[in-house]
């Protein structure tokens, strides 16, 4: 029998489990299938409200009582360099930007495990395998690229002195920056942050407006950086907004902080103008 696929998306909700960015409380994600000829439209339309790719899926927070994750973007034209990253973006300019097909390699899951074993050790990434490692790069249904920073002295032929990679996707309106990792022993070199400067500058090339960081969580010592960067604006209350003053979130969890799911997808914005529906499920 042939089957094809819904035009609407059906979105459902998964299982609590432990929150990765604030102890002691459990996380919800609402999500939704990634596929068919119209993936592209839905990634770009749900990342606008909020939503981040993995995979073949698309997402965004949906916990019980907190409302602390904010989906945070940079306006690329109201973005300017303060001190410090003026001086990353100088002490990395010698390394060589490469963008590739998303397709994975032993150099790159080599890269990955030791960032994983210094910086994630206990995160729910930690036991993740070659195959699986591969499965989170090239399992993408839309415009999606690998882009490499390497050693430019090393023989191609040979190991390349890889230091950072980041899975970038493609929007209409800028570059969603997947996953990004890098060498933890280069910690004065500040690469995490030297990814997004070049995110930026990409982007500029690209006459992109916005380069989309993921999630902002106010309370979070390891989210906190995204806030550094002029122009950061933040996906609240159903618009984006520059983040202004930090001090001004908060992470406390109440019954009230958060829309029951029906109503949040009843919300949701879909590419042909309708809005989504809901099922059950985890």
């Amino acid at each position: 029998m042939r089957h094809s696929v819904p035009i609407a998306p059906q979105f459902y909700v998964t299982a609590p489990q432990p929150c990765p960015y604030l102890d002691g409380r459990m996380e919800r994600k609402l999500f939704t299938a990634l596929q068919g000829d119209d993936a592209d439209r839905l990634n770009d339309t749900l990342s606008k409200q909020g939503f981040r790719r993995s995979q073949n899926v698309l997402y965004r927070p949906a916990c019980a009582e907190c409302s602390a994750c904010l989906s945070a973007r940079i306006d690329v034209n109201r973005f300017a360099p303060s001190r410090s990253q003026a001086r990353v973006m100088k002490r990395n300019a010698w390394l060589d930007r490469r963008a590739t097909s998303p397709w994975a390699t032993e150099e790159q899951y080599r890269l990955f495990r030791g960032y994983l074993d210094s910086r994630h050790a206990s995160g729910g990434m930690a036991d993740m395998d070659l195959f699986e490692f591969a499965a989170m790069v090239e399992e993408t249904p839309v415009r999606t690229r690998l882009i490499e920073y390497s050693d430019p002295r090393a023989d191609r032929g040979a190991e390349r002195g890889l230091y950072a990679v980041c899975l970038t996707d493609i929007l209409d309106d800028g570059l969603s920056m997947v996953y990004s990792f890098f060498d933890p022993d280069l910690e004065r070199a500040s690469l995490g942050t030297y990814i997004i400067l070049d995110h930026i500058a990409i982007a500029r090339e690209l006459e992109l407006p916005y380069v989309y960081l993921g999630y902002w969580v106010p309370g979070s010592q390891k989210m906190d950086y995204k806030s550094k960067f002029a122009g950061v604006e933040v996906y609240h209350r159903g618009r984006w907004a520059p983040i202004g003053d930090t001090a001004s979130y908060h992470s406390a969890t109440h019954p009230l902080s958060v829309d029951p799911i029906a109503e949040q997808v009843a919300r949701i914005r879909l590419p042909d103008g309708g809005t989504g529906s809901a099922s059950g499920g985890g």
